[in-house]
C-alpha cells in the first residue's frame, strides 16, 4: 500500500473514528467515571460503594430476574412463531407476498406506539381483550383479569406486546435463511425417500443454525434492554413486578438523581450481557462454524 493509499484510507476512516469517540468511547468513559463518584455535589470519590449497593439491592436483583424471564419468554415464543411463519411463507402459496407484507407491518411501528396500543387493548375497563374473553364465556366479567395492574400478569402483558412487535423480525431473518438453502438438497432427500418432517430436521434446521444463533443473539440483547414498552404499559409496576434493569436505572437517574448509582448498575448489567453473549457464542456459534 502506497503512502497516498494510506492517507486516503485514513481520510475515509476519520469520520467513523470521530463518531465512535464522541458517541461511544466518551460516554462509556463518563459512565465508568460517574460510577465511582458521589451522587450529590461536589461528586467526591466513593470507590465501589455504588457497586456494593447495587449488588446488595433487592430491587436490582428483582429487576435482573424479571429481565431474564422477559428475555427467555419473549425470545423463545418469537423464535417458534417466526419459524412457523417462515416455513409457511417459504412454500410460496398464492397470496403469500401480501400476507408477508401484512405480517411485517408491526416492524413499522415504534416500541412506544406498540406499548400504547397494547396498553389500551389490555385495559381492564375498556380493553378489547377482556371484552373478547367475556363474550366467549372464558371470564365472568370484563374486569376479571387486571392485565396491567396485577403482579401475576403485568410482565406477561409486556411480553405479549414485545412478541407482537418483534416476531416479524425473526420471521424475516429465518425466511431469508430458508430461501438461501439450495433446492438440490431437498431434491436429493426426496429421492432418498425422506418426508417433509425428515427434511426439516436433517436439512432445514441444520442449515439455519447459524442464522438462528445470530437472530437469537440480536434479539436477546434487544429484549434485555427493552424500556419503551415496559415504561408505557406499566412503568415497572405494580410493586416492581414488571420492572426490568432498564426501568430501574431510569428511575434512579431521572427520579432520584442517583447518577453514580445508576451508572454502576448500567456497568454491571453490561458486564452480565457481555458474559452471557460470550458464553452463548462460544458454545453454540463455534460448533455451527465447524459444521459449516
Amino acid at each position: 500500500m502506497t503512502k497516498k493509499d494510506r492517507r486516503l484510507s485514513i481520510v475515509f476512516f476519520l469520520p467513523a473514528a470521530v463518531f465512535m469517540i464522541l458517541f461511544y468511547v466518551y460516554p462509556m468513559f463518563l459512565l465508568f467515571k460517574n460510577s465511582f463518584l458521589e451522587d450529590d455535589q461536589p461528586y467526591g470519590f466513593v470507590g465501589f460503594e455504588h457497586y456494593s449497593n447495587a449488588l446488595t439491592s433487592e430491587t436490582f436483583y428483582r429487576s435482573l430476574l424479571n429481565t431474564v424471564q422477559f428475555v427467555i419468554g419473549a425470545v423463545t415464543v418469537e423464535l417458534l412463531l417466526g419459524m412457523v411463519l417462515a416455513l409457511l411463507l417459504s412454500t410460496g402459496f398464492k397470496g403469500s407476498n401480501y400476507i408477508r407484507t401484512l405480517l411485517l407491518s408491526p416492524l413499522m411501528i415504534s416500541p412506544l406506539v406498540a406499548g400504547l396500543i397494547w396498553k389500551f387493548m389490555l385495559n381492564d375497563q375498556f380493553g378489547i381483550l377482556n371484552s373478547f374473553l367475556y363474550k366467549l364465556g372464558l371470564i365472568s366479567t370484563p374486569q376479571s383479569i387486571l392485565w396491567l395492574s396485577d403482579s401475576k400478569y403485568a410482565l406477561l402483558s409486556c411480553m405479549f406486546a414485545d412478541i407482537w412487535l418483534t416476531t416479524p423480525f425473526m420471521m424475516l431473518v429465518l425466511l431469508a435463511g430458508i430461501q438461501g438453502i439450495p433446492e438440490s438438497l431437498y431434491e436429493a432427500a426426496r429421492i432418498d425417500g425422506a418426508n417433509k418432517a425428515q427434511s426439516f430436521w436433517h436439512i432445514t434446521l441444520p442449515s439455519l443454525k447459524p442464522v438462528i444463533l445470530v437472530a437469537v443473539a440480536i434479539r436477546m440483547i434487544d429484549a434485555a434492554r427493552s424500556f419503551d414498552i415496559i415504561w408505557v404499559m406499566t412503568q415497572g409496576g405494580p410493586n416492581n413486578a414488571s420492572s426490568l434493569v432498564s426501568t430501574v436505572i431510569y428511575k434512579a437517574i431521572a427520579r432520584y438523581n442517583q447518577e453514580g448509582y445508576s451508572s454502576a448498575m448500567a456497568i454491571i448489567f453490561m458486564i452480565i450481557l457481555l458474559g452471557i453473549c460470550s458464553i452463548f457464542m462460544k458454545h453454540f456459534w463455534s460448533p455451527a462454524k465447524k459444521a459449516a
